[in-house]
């Protein structure tokens, strides 16, 4: 492209590929100090830069005005090269220089005064919208910015927020927290897509960060990530059913649940654990006046919880699925009992309630997960849900040490985490999915999931549910944008998706 030569390593991040390690600000700084060495001044910043142009260029082919916002760190720094490059291949650029530029980092301070030689034109930013532009690239503020942006700072994420054109962000959206995918203050830029650097950053996969990054690439210029933080996840790999099987290769599920009026939650759970595979599901509801089959595959059964302890011990369970104060009652023997276990929305919110429960789930030895939304979070954390979205990769942390059990935290960029390891953001999902009963579905299609695998540790399980669930309201979003997709519309979009 115009006679410069490629970045190295330049990749889209889809829900396709992956696995992708994530590395926090600390992690990322470490990364770069290491990067630096034995290379001469202004090596990385050279490639970084170099790669925002060639990006820029091949994302919008028709972008002739370009308008690179540069604060006065690195970040700014890499700005300021692409702004050179672009003007050499004939582009019309303008930067707009915004925070003190007297005192930067020798860095970007060369590249300022490299970008000046080459004849770029510059300014200062004073408030006011100087520029009209088809693209405008976000090189404000790195990983480095602890702080919300504050006087003319807030000013340009507000200018670049007001604006039309496309935004494309360097490293990450100015205003987004690396690590938490939190904003520092009031607003952060909203990205049409993000560069990041040497590495890619947990922040822009989950809480607020995928609606401000955009579409995610990441360049390594040229060098290898260390293990990561934390984990993206990747598309898995199919599970093959063998030839010679029958229904009872692929276990037992039964769904606990369906208080008055909610029996719904449960139905959909069931649903959605025979289609992930599961060889017989049966529905046990805490109210047994409701057990009007919705699929004539599902079997009902009253109080399938006192069943005998044989039976529970080869039985998967989801727990918890509409089942209101009622399902507290249930979850004894199926603690004590049960091989594999769910537990879900009123199961959660019934062990946050006693502490006998939550003892007896800590001193589970067959393996547990737990699939909260931030609320029911929360209060096992006994905290707020504002709390446990301000970090939600330390809290899904946080609770799988509390409970001994993985964790399956939903949200944008749902978290998953067993004790002791290290967090896996999915890569999936939209929108789409915020609808009542989705996360039944989910709690189903893990249970049925498990079970018909039979093997495969509680986070793997976790981590390929989610994102076949995420997947299939992708799949979905594709053909009907901006609409919600009902659970019951979503198991079936499991079945050809998943």
């Amino acid at each position: 492209m115009h006679g410069m030569a490629e970045p190295t390593d330049l990749h889209r991040i889809t829900t396709q590929n992956g696995p992708w390690p994530l590395l926090d600000a600390a992690a990322s700084r470490s990364h770069e100090i290491s990067a630096l060495k034995g290379r001469p001044p202004g090596t990385l910043m050279a490639t970084a830069g170099l790669a925002v142009a060639k990006l820029a260029v091949a994302r919008w082919p028709g972008a002739r005005r370009i308008c690179v916002w540069a604060g006065p760190g690195n970040n700014g720094g890499d700005g300021l090269v692409a702004a050179r490059h672009l003007h050499g291949m004939g582009l019309s650029v303008q930067v707009v220089l915004v925070g003190g530029h007297t005192r930067v980092p020798a860095d970007a301070a060369a590249a300022l005064e490299q970008a000046r030689q080459a004849g770029v034109a510059i300014q200062t930013w004073d408030g006011q919208v100087c520029y009209a532009a088809d693209l405008v690239i976000d090189a404000l503020l790195g990983l480095g910015a602890t702080r919300a942006p504050q006087g003319l700072m807030a000013d340009a994420v507000a200018a670049i927020n007001r604006q039309q054109a496309p935004v494309l962000a360097v490293d990450l959206p100015t205003g987004l927290l690396t690590d938490t995918g939190t904003l520092l203050g009031a607003q952060a830029v909203r990205a049409t897509a993000t560069v990041s650097l040497l590495n890619l950053k947990p922040g822009c996969f989950t809480g607020q960060g995928r609606d401000h990054a955009g579409d995610m690439w990441l360049c390594g210029l040229g060098l290898p990530a260390p293990d990561g933080t934390a984990v993206l996840s990747g598309k898995p790999t199919p599970t093959a059913r063998h030839h010679a099987s029958h229904k009872g290769s692929y276990g037992d599920v039964a769904v606990v649940g369906g208080a008055t009026g909610m029996a719904g939650a449960a139905w959909l759970a069931g649903g959605a654990a025979l289609a992930s595979g599961a060889g017989r599901v049966y529905l046990s509801l805490v109210d047994t006046a409701d057990h009007t089959a919705h699929r004539p595959e599902l079997m009902t059964r009253n109080a399938w919880w006192l069943s005998a302890p044989s039976e529970l011990a080869r039985s998967t369970v989801a727990a918890g699925c509409g089942g209101g104060d009622a399902v507290a009652a249930t979850l004894p023997p199926l603690l004590a009992h049960a091989a594999r276990l769910v537990l879900d929305a009123d199961a959660l919110n019934s062990i946050a309630n006693d502490n006998m429960l939550l003892a007896q789930l800590q001193r589970r030895r067959q393996p547990s997960l737990l699939t909260p939304h931030p609320l029911e979070a929360a209060r096992l954390l006994s905290c707020s849900a504002t709390q446990v979205q301000a970090d939600r990769l330390a809290a899904a942390s946080e609770l799988a040490a509390l409970t001994r059990a993985t964790v399956l935290l939903k949200g944008s960029g749902t978290v998953m985490v067993a004790p002791g390891a290290r967090p896996v953001i999915n890569a999936s999902g939209n929108a789409a999915l915020a609808t009542a009963g989705s996360g039944d579905v989910l709690a189903g299609w893990c249970a049925g999931t498990w079970s018909a695998q039979g093997t495969g540790s509680s986070l793997d399980i976790a981590v390929q549910a989610a994102w076949q669930h995420g997947n299939a309201a992708d799949r979905f979003a594709a053909e009907h944008p901006q609409r919600p997709l009902r659970a019951a519309e979503l198991v079936e979009w499991l079945v050809h998706t998943g």
